[in-house]
């Protein structure tokens, strides 16, 4: 069957690396897609992964597209192409598309919908307010003394949420939001929440509009530097499965909060097929909803794929025909972990066009796989010798036993024997933390590799004052 694959990010990066090991796939075209995505091969036909040059919110351009490939199934990945009704075009005219349709999608592009839903059904979630005026918003904030979290209403790719510990702080991110336009629209309207306590994890369920199935648990990081400080990112670096929390009660809460949910979308004639993925805390008082996302999670995605066993392809399918009860997921029980590395700057204005090398040498270590974000690629050369641009940040993911999944309370010397020598550049930068996950997870053979061009060795950034160090880890 031939797929299309609509994105450019770790995410759709990952999702092309899947599907292409899918026996029933033969041919893969991503549009617009990066430097990794087109350095993928279909594995039962050996034929390279196409990528083409379309906007991912090109609805009338993908549709083009579609009618020259004529794909078996589309795979609609971020949230601004299904916020824009791709799925409901591609359905319109008579192609198969995985994804939800752009009202069920309501649930990540409106986070004012949102709220009230899980209001209306009882969700458990923070306590909230949808405010349309800065005064309102001010008002609600000075309840809980300035510890809330101003969240944009619409899609900021990521990056529109403030969490504040005090009233100047709420203030500076009320008015930043609604007056100042420092999201643009999505701006216009703020939800605010009072800030939880306790750890925050990620669930990702697939739905097939009756029906849903969780995957196992995962965290990530969204502060840009060490100890959760700086903006929030789309997602620093993270893990599966977590070491605090069994797969049962995991399970459990991802049903209390699950459960409701599908309820609520059969009541209000929401025929929900896709991915969904509610970010949680994990409070004294219970599992909490702090927001959902309607896609794959990133770099969330990055990690659950290569510990998943199911044919992914089936997995869409069911979803799309309304069949998912009759599969069942299937995990490896190795852990994964990923690294995010970011060009300086990120989330903020960064540097673009440089060169990566040394991509082949990282994937050379069993193990390792490097994905790719927004990277381009030098299309004038053959395959073998291209290198890479990046155009954000990249993420990579690390498999390894679950056996020896824990979390070590100590930061791991990241230069055991075995290490090129330490240095510093200017040019990106990743979380110093992410190297306990790595080697409390049991990881003492992972890379976390970029290489720019004129800087020799591995890449090794400062940030804010805080180092960070990309290592190659000797097998033990």
């Amino acid at each position: 069957m031939r797929v299309l694959i609509i994105g450019s990010g770790g995410r759709e990066h990952a999702l092309t690396w899947k599907i292409a090991r899918s026996p029933r796939v033969h041919e893969i075209v991503c549009a617009p897609g990066n430097g990794g995505m087109a350095g993928e091969v279909v594995q039962s036909s050996g034929v390279p992964v196409r990528c083409e040059k379309l906007r991912a919110t090109d609805v009338a351009g993908m549709l083009e597209l579609a009618m020259e490939f004529q794909p078996d199934l589309t795979v609609v990945a971020p949230d601004d192409p299904l916020a824009a009704g791709m799925v409901d075009a591609f359905e319109a005219n008579g192609f198969r598309a995985w994804g939800p349709t752009k009202a069920a999608a309501r649930f990540e592009w409106s986070k004012g919908f949102s709220q009230h839903f899980m209001d209306r059904h009882g969700i458990p979630t923070a306590q909230s307010r949808v405010c349309q005026s800065v005064d309102e918003a001010i008002g609600f904030a000075s309840l809980f003394d300035g510890n809330v979290a101003v969240k944009a209403d619409g899609l900021a790719l990521g990056k529109g949420v403030v969490v504040c510990h005090s009233m100047p702080e709420a203030e500076s991110a009320i008015q930043s939001m609604m007056v100042g336009k420092s999201l643009g629209d999505a701006g216009d309207r703020v939800v605010l929440q009072e800030r939880l306590d306790g750890l925050e994890m990620s669930i990702h369920a697939l739905c097939d509009g009756d029906r849903w199935l969780a995957f196992p648990s995962s965290q990530d990081h969204k502060p840009a530097y060490d100890g959760d400080l700086g903006p929030n990112t789309g997602g620093m670096g993270t893990y599966s499965p977590t070491p605090f929390m069994s797969e049962k009660a995991f399970q459990d809460a991802a049903a209390s909060i699950l459960d409701p949910w599908i309820k609520g979308c059969r009541l209000e004639g929401i025929r929900y097929k896709g991915l969904i993925y509610p970010g949680i805390i994990l409070t004294k008082s219970g599992p909490k909803v702090i927001e959902f996302n309607s896609r794959f999670g990133d770099p969330e995605t990055q990690i659950y794929l290569p510990r998943l066993e199911n044919d992914l392809v089936d997995l869409m399918e069911a979803c799309v025909d309304g069949t998912l009860g009759e599969h069942k997921l299937q995990w490896s029980t190795k852990s994964a972990v990923c690294v995010v590395m970011a060009s300086g700057g990120y989330p903020g204005p960064y540097e673009k066009g440089r060169t990566i090398t040394g991509i082949e040498a990282a994937e050379a270590i069993p193990g390792i796989k490097v994905f790719h974000a927004g990277t381009g690629d030098f299309l004038g050369e053959p395959r073998d010798k291209r290198r890479t641009r990046p155009g954000g940040h990249r993420s990579r993911s690390f498999p390894r036993s679950r056996q020896k999944s824990r979390l070590s309370g100590r930061r791991p010397n990241p230069f055991p024997r075995g290490i090129l020598s330490p240095g510093y550049c200017s040019q990106g930068f990743c979380r110093v933390s992410s190297f306990n996950f790595l080697k409390g997870m049991g990881a003492n053979n992972y890379v976390v590799y970029d290489k720019f061009k004129n800087h020799s060795g591995f890449m090794r950034g400062r940030r804010a004052g805080l180092p960070c160090h990309a290592a190659w880890w000797a097998s033990r």
